[in-house]
C-alpha cells in the first residue's frame, strides 16, 4: 500500500488553484488560540517592544497557581489566550481554568473539578497547556479538558458550565468513542488545549508513557470533532484503522484489534478556508518495542489531513514507519503560505522530535521537496519487525544533530574525550533510525540516539514569520538510551520494555508527562556518570555543545538560515573544574523551549536555572534580531520558561506573559511591558 494518499475530491477540481490566504498570526492585538492562530504560527505583528527597549521590560503582574489544587504545581506548560481585556488560562495542579485581567492580573473567575478517583487515576494530570475560546458574536465560551478526560464548557464571562452543552456543561469523553473505556481506571486523557474553529471543537488522546506498557492492548487514542453549541459529536477518526478502513492493511497479524495508544496528544491545526484539520499522530502502544505490532501500522507517526466538519481523511503521510524511537509527532502543524520557484504553496510544515521538519503541499499531501526513502538499519531485538525504509526529505537539512558518533562525542580537553570514548564503548552507536538492543551487561548496554526521545524538539513545536517566510524552531542535543529487557510478568505482558540490566526496570516520566530516558546506574569509575538520557563525563554532557539552539529556516528555499546557542551556559558547565582556564562559548542549554515571533524579534525563555553575574538563580527571557540571530534583549525571570510565550495589546501597551516553574519554584504567569 503507498503510504502518501492524495487527495482525490471535494476540494480541487483538476487544474484549479487556490489563492494563497498567508497567516496573518494573533490578529487585532489579540491571542485568541494556542498557537496564536490555527495556523500555529505563534506569530504577532506587534512591534512596541523590539530591539531597542526589550531590556527595559518591567514586570506588570504576577499570577501564581499554587492554591488551585492540592498541591503546587511545578511544571507549568500553558500558553494563555488574551481575549477583549482578559486572559484565559490553565493553572494548578487541579487543572483549573482562570480569567484574569489583562492589566493588572486581577483573578476575575475562576472554575476547578475534583475528578476524584478518575482525576487521580488519570495518566495526563496537573495544569495541562491551555484553553481554547468560541463565539459566534452574540455569547462566548472557553472549552477545556480536564485531567479525567472530560470536555467542558464555560461561560467566558462568568465561568459557569454552559448548561445546554453536552449534560450540564460536560462531554464525557471516554464515552461514544468506539471503544469501551473504563471511566475511572481507563488510560486515556489530553493535556494539550483543544482546537476550536467554526463550531467544531476538535479534542484528540494521551496516554501513559510508553517505554514501560503494561500491556501491548491498550485503549486507542482515537479523534473526535464535537458541535460547540450543543457537545454533540461530529465525527471520528479512527488513528487505528477497522475492518474495511483504509490502512488496515499495514497492521499484521491482526494487530490492529488489541493494539492501543496512537494518539494526538499535540496540538491540532486547522485551515478554515480549505476546511480541513491536520493531525500530528503519536506511535502505537510500545515506544521502543513493536514486535506486537507488526507492519508499518498506519496512522502511527502520520501527519492526518481531515476533513474539518466530516472527520474524513483527504491526505496522509507516514513521517516514521513502525516507529521503536518515541519519535511521535509532538507538536502542532504549521501551515505557512510560501513561494517556492516563484510557485505559491499553501504547504504545513510539520517539526519533529528527530530534528527534521517535514514539508508538505497542505492541499494535496504532496512533499514540497523530494523525500526519499532510504535503507534503514537493521536490528536484532527477538521478535521485532523492522521496516527496510525511513522517509528522509531532501530539504530543508535536519536543523539538530541526527545519529551519533565519536565525532560528536565532547572534545574540550584531550582527556575528557578520552573519557568520553570508553563510556560509549558499552553502547551502540550509528545514524539516525539505528534501532534498540537488547541490554547486555557486558554491552552494549543500549542504542545510544541523538536526538533522543525527548527531541529535538517537544511539544512547543516551532513559529513562523508571514512576512518573511522564516520558520524558527528551538530544538536540544539530548541523547536517548534505547535499551530493551524482559519485564516481569507482573509488570507488563509485553516481550520487552525500556530498561537496563544494570538497574532493573521502572516507569520514567519528564516533564509533562513525556517518557524519560532511561534509568540511572552507578557512576564509573574517572568521574564518567552512566544516566541513560543524560550521559555525563566529569559532570560535564556527554556530547559537544551547542546543548540547545535557536533554527531560522528560510522555507521558500528550504535553507537553515542561521543558528544560534539558545541559553547561558550552565553552571555544572561554567563552573567545572575540569573546565579551569578555558573559555568556553555560550553553549545553550537543553530543555523543551517554545518560541515567539513579533514583527521584529524572535523571543523565548531558557530552561532550567544557573547563577546570574549578581547572584541570584533563575533564568532569562531572550529577543533575537530575526534576520540574524544576534541576541537582542534578555530580562531576568525567577524560573525557567516551561510553557511557550504570547503577546499581547491592551490600552496602548504591549504585554509578553510566559509561564514559569521548575525545580522548587511553583507554577506562575509573568506578564512584561516597558515603563
Amino acid at each position: 500500500m503507498q503510504l502518501l494518499s492524495y487527495f482525490t475530491a471535494g476540494l480541487l477540481a483538476a487544474g484549479a488553484v487556490l489563492p494563497a490566504a498567508a497567516q496573518t498570526g494573533a490578529a487585532g492585538g489579540e491571542w485568541r488560540t494556542y498557537g496564536g492562530d490555527l495556523g500555529n504560527t505563534r506569530f504577532s505583528p506587534l512591534d512596541q517592544i523590539n530591539a531597542g527597549n526589550f531590556n527595559k521590560l518591567e514586570v506588570a503582574w504576577r499570577f501564581k497557581t499554587d492554591s488551585l489544587g492540592p498541591r503546587p504545581e511545578y511544571v507549568f506548560e500553558a500558553t494563555p489566550l488574551f481575549v477583549n481585556g482578559v486572559v484565559y488560562s490553565t493553572a494548578g495542579s487541579r487543572r483549573a481554568v482562570v480569567a484574569l485581567d489583562g492589566s493588572t492580573g486581577e483573578l476575575l473567575w475562576m472554575h476547578s473539578e475534583n475528578e476524584g478517583a478518575r482525576g487521580t487515576a488519570a495518566p495526563r494530570q496537573l495544569s495541562g497547556r491551555g484553553v481554547a475560546y468560541w463565539t459566534d458574536g452574540r455569547e462566548a465560551r472557553i472549552f477545556y479538558v480536564t485531567p479525567g478526560y472530560r470536555l467542558i464548557a464555560l461561560n467566558a464571562k462568568t465561568g459557569t458550565a454552559v448548561a445546554e452543552f453536552g449534560k450540564d456543561g460536560i462531554v464525557d469523553l471516554k464515552l461514544d468513542d468506539d471503544q469501551q473505556i473504563d471511566p475511572v481506571t481507563g488510560e486515556v486523557g489530553l493535556h494539550a488545549a483543544p482546537t476550536v474553529a467554526g463550531d467544531v471543537v476538535i479534542i484528540g488522546a494521551a496516554h501513559k508513557s510508553g517505554g514501560v506498557p503494561e500491556s501491548k492492548t491498550n485503549v486507542k487514542g482515537y479523534v473526535r470533532g464535537f458541535d460547540a453549541r450543543t457537545g454533540k459529536r461530529l465525527w471520528i477518526f479512527h488513528t487505528i484503522p477497522k475492518p474495511g478502513e483504509f490502512g488496515i492493511d499495514t497492521w499484521l497479524n491482526d494487530s490492529w484489534s488489541y493494539t492501543g495508544n496512537t494518539g494526538v496528544w499535540g496540538q491540532v491545526s486547522v485551515d478554515p478556508q480549505l476546511g480541513l484539520a491536520y493531525l500530528p499522530v503519536e506511535l502505537p502502544t510500545g515506544d521502543y518495542y513493536g514486535g506486537h505490532r507488526p507492519g508499518n501500522g498506519l496512522f502511527g507517526e502520520t501527519l492526518v489531513a481531515v476533513d474539518l466538519k466530516t472527520g474524513k481523511r483527504k491526505w496522509h503521510y507516514q513521517l516514521v514507519h513502525h516507529g521503536i524511537w518515541d519519535m511521535d509527532i509532538p507538536c502542532a502543524p504549521i501551515l505557512v503560505d510560501i513561494s517556492v520557484n516563484g510557485r505559491t504553496i499553501k504547504a504545513v510544515a510539520q517539526p519533529t522530535k528527530q530534528a527534521f521538519l517535514y514539508v508538505f503541499d497542505r492541499v494535496t499531501g504532496e512533499p514540497v521537496w523530494p523525500m526519499e526513502e532510504r535503507p534503514a538499519p537493521k536490528g536484532d531485538v527477538p521478535g521485532e519487525w523492522y521496516s527496510p525504509t525511513q522517509p528522509v526529505p531532501a530539504k530543508p537539512p535536519g536543523y539538530d544533530r541526527q545519529g551519533t558518533s565519536i565525532d560528536d562525542l565532547i572534545d574540550f580537553t584531550p582527556e575528557l574525550r578520552a573519557e568520553a570514548v570508553k563510556l560509549v564503548s558499552r553502547y551502540k552507536m550509528g545514524p539516525l533510525f539505528t534501532p534498540p538492543v537488547v541490554s547486555v551487561r557486558d554491552g552494549p548496554l543500549a542504542t545510544l540516539g541523538l536526538p533522543g526521545n525527548l527531541g529535538g524538539t517537544n511539544w512547543p513545536g516551532g513559529s513562523f514569520d508571514p512576512e518573511t517566510h522564516m520558520l524558527y524552531v528551538f530544538s536540544q542535543t539530548a541523547n536517548g538510551t534505547f535499551g530493551l529487557v524482559p519485564p516481569d510478568s507482573k509488570l507488563s505482558d509485553m516481550n520487552y520494555v525500556q530498561g537496563s540490566v544494570l538497574s532493573g526496570v521502572r516507569r520514567s516520566l519528564g516533564a509533562g508527562g513525556v517518557a524519560g530516558g532511561g534509568d540511572r546506574v552507578a557512576p564509573q569509575a574517572g568521574g564518567v556518570s552512566e544516566r541513560p538520557g543524560s550521559l555525563t563525563v566529569q559532570g560535564l554532557p556527554l556530547w559537544k555543545p551547542p546543548y540547545g539552539r535557536i533554527s531560522a529556516i528560510d522555507l521558500d528555499k528550504g535553507e537553515i538560515v542561521w543558528q544560534i546557542a539558545h541559553g547561558e551556559t550552565p553552571d555544572i558547565v561554567r563552573n567545572n573544574p575540569a573546565l579551569k582556564g578555558k573559555t568556553i562559548a555560550r553553549t545553550g542549554r537543553p530543555g523543551i523551549i517554545g518560541t515567539l515571533v513579533t514583527r521584529t524579534l524572535v523571543i523565548a525563555g531558557e530552561s532550567g536555572f544557573f547563577t546570574t553575574p549578581s547572584g541570584a538563580r533563575g533564568a532569562m527571557l531572550r529577543a533575537y534580531e530575526k534576520t540574524t540571530g544576534k541576541e537582542a534583549g534578555a530580562v531576568y525571570m525567577p524560573a525557567p520558561q516551561s510553557g511557550s510565550p504570547m503577546t499581547y495589546l491592551l490600552n496602548g501597551k504591549q504585554y509578553l506573559v510566559v509561564a514559569v516553574s521548575g525545580a522548587n519554584y511553583s507554577g506562575e504567569l509573568i506578564a512584561f511591558r516597558l515603563p
